[in-house]
Formats: structure tokens, sequence, C-alpha cells
């Protein structure tokens, strides 16, 4: 019996009541009104990327990468195809069966080990191995031939070769180890907080997994879920001196906190590596920002010698997503270093997943956000698209402006001022967050809700005060520009009105909706506000946006601005 087959025979025939349909150009359709949409969505989100997700069918497609990612965790391609399998309406594509056990089965074939302190590329396949010795893009970054199943490898190319194997179709199994970084003994305060059994799970299957203790890779929980204490318990397996990079000011303060607050950390050990006081420290904070800062674009980043100035342990990159491009060059010179991604979704706009997956490492755990919804870890979110009219006298002028005039100009609409209003006043007792993309807008907005306004260019010292005041209550509306968008620690913002948006930015759109995540008082829900100009870009826009909180099972009630 061939492994096809094999595979196509290991579950229960298909059924026309099924809600799937698996077709031969490996994209999957999926019925949302069918009774097993959700039983279906949870069996193959975790291998399948969402393309589109319109009112009744959404696409889903199998790619390599996302193949990769599944296998990584430990999923096999053989449960792969039982999920399709299960909830197929019709027989699944034999090639799809086979592309399956083809793509998920290439993780694994060709790995990096270390042997007697030299660093290997080792495959039991010869023929392949030799294969992929000869292509042009990974052949610069091979040394010898040990054998018929080894090539030396140059340590300063572990990086750059585990990109060109993925970029042929081969990712590689990093199994070479780690430098052991400078003792700092760790220990979290069982007396200040409950460890989570996710993020004690999340931590340990980063820390365990592999051929030794540490490692590299990415954890994915929601906004909200508590990534920052996955983070620290990481630390504290590992308990050696750590570098963490952060998006912002902000960002590195709350990490600063939360250390304080719940490890055995001193004050004295936690320094902040920035562009006023360049400390570097057992624990060292600092930004993506202050790492890609140049005097001008014909030098070189001179922050990025940062990763070598201490024998760091471990390298953590929070909201890794947002890793900018220099970071990733450093990063694959310091393959010898563990490293640990955190984020809420492994989507990047410019398409360089693949770079994180080989050079931060594969997805290691990955919650569904609807799971810890169910279970109360994160708030129940009702999302809500509000769509409103462009006032007649700016139809004329976006009908005759440039494609990124026209984005601005529905994205400014006037009338969304008058339906923020009326989003405060129903929801007249909750803390609430107004974010929006265009600076011009957001002021106009603040100035007649009298609401402060928060920017790029609001002092530190003035954002933590009036963070401070919306925690404490004594601030229910906050209007916020992108500043806004990562690692704010507002946990008791219960309605997020969102007026404008980086174009189609799904990352955005995941990242906004977890400032209201934090579980409320009462299990009571969060609420989270699109407003979008009808017959304009921005509606194409907006539904793209909504594709990767849709795969994690939320939907958008559409309400006309006369029903809100």
């Amino acid at each position: 019996m061939s492994k096809t087959n094999s595979l196509a025979e290991s579950d229960a025939a298909y059924d026309p009541r099924n809600p799937l349909i698996v077709q031969s150009d490996r994209s999957l359709l999926l019925e949302v009104h069918n009774p097993l949409y959700e039983a279906a969505r949870a069996a193959i989100s975790p291998f399948a990327e969402l393309e589109k997700s319109p009112e009744h069918i959404h696409t889903y497609r199998l790619t390599p990468l996302s193949l990769w990612n599944a296998a990584a965790t430990g999923l096999s391609a053989a449960a792969m195809c039982a999920a399709l399998t299960r909830f197929a309406k019709y027989p699944v594509p034999q090639n799809v069966l086979a592309d399956i056990a083809d793509l998920a089965g290439r993780w694994g074939r060709v790995r990096l080990r270390k042997q007697d302190g030299e660093l290997r590329l080792e495959s039991e396949d010869a023929a392949l191995l030799a294969e992929i010795a000869r292509h042009k893009s990974v052949k610069p970054y091979l040394g010898a031939q040990l054998s018929a199943s080894a090539f030396h490898v140059p340590p300063q190319f572990r990086g750059a070769l585990k990109q060109a194997l993925i970029a042929v179709g081969w990712p590689v199994e990093d199994l070479a180890g780690y430098v052991v970084g400078e003792a700092l003994e760790i220990e979290l305060r069982a007396d200040r907080f409950i460890l989570r059994d996710y993020q004690e799970d999340a931590a340990e299957t980063f820390y365990f997994s592999g051929s030794e203790r540490g490692g590299s890779g990415v954890i994915v929980l929601p906004c909200g879920a508590g990534k920052t204490i996955v983070g620290l318990t990481a630390m504290a397996l590992v308990s050696q001196s750590t570098l963490i990079l952060t998006t912002s000011r902000t960002s590195m303060r709350q990490w600063r906190r939360e250390l304080l607050d719940k490890t055995s950390l001193q004050a004295d050990q936690i320094v902040e590596y920035q562009s006023d006081e360049k400390q570097i420290g057992p624990v060292t904070l600092t930004t993506y920002q202050m790492l890609t800062w140049r005097p001008d674009k014909t030098e070189d980043f001179p922050h990025l010698r940062l990763f070598e100035e201490r024998n760091w342990g471990l390298i953590i990159y929070d909201e890794v997503h947002m890793l900018p491009a220099p970071v990733f060059r450093v990063t694959a010179e310091v393959q010898a270093r563990r490293r640990l991604g955190l984020t809420a979704t492994l989507i990047r706009e410019d398409g360089r997943e693949g770079d994180v997956f080989s050079l931060i490492g594969p997805k290691k755990y990955d919650a569904p956000w609807r799971d810890l919804e169910a279970r109360g870890w994160i708030a129940k979110a009702l999302c809500t698209e509000v769509r409103c009219r462009l006032p007649r006298a700016l139809r004329m002028e976006y009908a005759t402006a440039q494609p990124r005039s026209k984005f601005r100009l529905a994205s400014e609409n006037p009338v969304k001022l008058e339906l923020t209003k009326r989003i405060i006043a129903h929801h007249r007792d909750a803390p609430v967050l107004i974010i929006g993309q265009y600076l011009e807008q957001l002021q106009t907005i603040a100035r007649e809700l009298r609401a402060p306004l928060v920017t790029g260019k609001t002092p530190q010292r003035e954002r933590e005060r009036l963070y401070g005041e919306f925690r404490d209550g004594s601030l229910r509306t906050l209007v916020l520009s992108k500043v806004g968008n990562y690692a704010l620690d507002l946990p008791d913002a219960e309605v997020l009105a969102q007026v404008s948006g980086t174009f189609g930015s799904r990352q955005e759109e995941a990242q906004r909706l977890g400032r209201v995540l934090r579980p409320k008082p009462d299990g009571r829900p969060a609420h989270f506000y699109t407003l979008v100009s009808r017959e304009t870009d921005e509606e194409d826009f907006a539904h793209h946006r909504q594709l990767f909180l849709t795969e994690q099972g939320y939907s958008y009630r559409i309400l006309d601005e006369e029903e809100l």
C-alpha cells in the first residue's frame, strides 16, 4: 500500500454533510454555516492559512511554511491528512495528501548538528544532501564534505545557511546546541502571581524541546494572554544573562515592572539601553528603534554591536513579527545564542515569515484565541464594523484622487467623529480607547471629545502619567495614535474604536483587538469597533485586515451608521 493511500484511508470516508471541500490546488473551502464549521476550522487552522473570509465560504491554503510550522510543533502529516479526510465533503485529492506527506515530511530530514566541536549539515539521505549542496544559493555556506551524509559548516554561516535552505524548500532542523551564557539566578515569585497552565506549557516547550535544554523558537499567544509571563518563565528556566528587545520605551518599562514584581531580580540587575543612557547589565532592555538607529543612511547600525557586548544566554524578541530587517541580519550572526520570539501573530506584511522561521526558530507553541476565551483567560470580544457614508462634498474629491490619497480620504471621513461620540455614549460607564492612523483626524477627535491624545511625540513621562490615570479610572477616554498598537498595559479598557488603520494590516487588527482582551469583571465582554467608509477602498482593506481574527474564530457584525 502506498504512503498516500495509507494516509487517505486512515480516517472515515468523506460525507456530503461535511463542511470542507479540498481542491487539488491545495486550497480549502470551508462552509461557514455548516454545523461542523467550528470543529473543522479548529482542526485545519494549525496547518492551513486563511486567504479569504466572505460571508458564506472561507478559503484556506496549504503552504510549505504553514506545514513546516505545524510539523515543528509535532503535528504529523498523518494527523493533517486525517483532519482533512474527517471533514471533507468530497474525496480528498490524492495529490494533496501526497503534497502534505512530502512537504511536512521535509522537516527533520536535514539537520544541523555539532560533533567534536564542529558544525555539520547532515542528512541520512545522501542523494538529497548531494542535491542540496550543489544548489548555487546553498553552496557558498558549506565547507568541506566530511562524508556522504555530512558537510562541514563554518559557524559564521549558520544563520545564512538556514535562510538559504528554507528558500530552496528544505527547512533545516537546528540541533547544533547553544553557547552557555553568563549565569544569572532567576526565580519566579509564586507569592505574586499564579502561573497559568498554558503559560507554563509554552515556556517548557521552548526550553525542553530540541537536543538540549533551551533553544530557539516562537511562542504564539493572544494579546492579553500573558506573553511577558512566558518570557519571564523562560528566563527562569534558562537562568542566564538575557537581552530583551521590545517595540517601545513603554514596553521596556512594562517589562521592567514585571521583572521586578514577579521575579527575584533586583533593580540594579535590570538596565535599559537607550539614547540617553546606554547601560548594559545582566538583564538589558532595549527597543528595535534604538538598534536600527544610525547617523545617516551611508553608515552601519552602531548599536547592533549590543548583541555581542555581553555573553548573553538568551535573547527575547518581543512582538517578533515587528522585527526590522537589520535585526534579522545580526540575528543570522548569533545563532549560537538561545532565541525566544513572542507574538500574537506570525503574520508579517513584508512576507518575511520565512526569516522568522529560520533565524528566530519555528513555532513551538500556539494557543487558539477562542480556546483561551472559553476558559476565561481572555475576554469575550464582540467585533463590529460600522459602515458610514462619505459626505457628498468629498465624493468627487475621492473619485478623482490617486489610490493612496483615496484611502486617506476614506479613513479621515469626518462622519466618523459623530460615530465615535455615539460609541462613547452607548458605553457611557466603560473605559474607552480611540485609535487611528492620521494625526489630524485624531487631533480633531481628541479636541471634540476633550480627551487627551498620545502620539509618538508625547514625552514618555506624560504618556506614563496618562496611562496611569486610565488604569486607576480617573481618565475614562484616551485617544491613541499608532503608539497604541503594541504593548500597552491598560487592562481595564473595555471598548476600542479604530477610526483608521494601516491599509490592510492583519497584524495591526489583531494587536488592536488585543488592547481590550484582558478579562473583565463579572465576565463582561470587550467591544471592538471598526469605522469604515462605505463604497470606498477602505471596505476592501478592512476585509483583509480582518482575516487573521476570522481565522481565530471571530466574526464581525456589520452595521450601517443609522443602526449604531
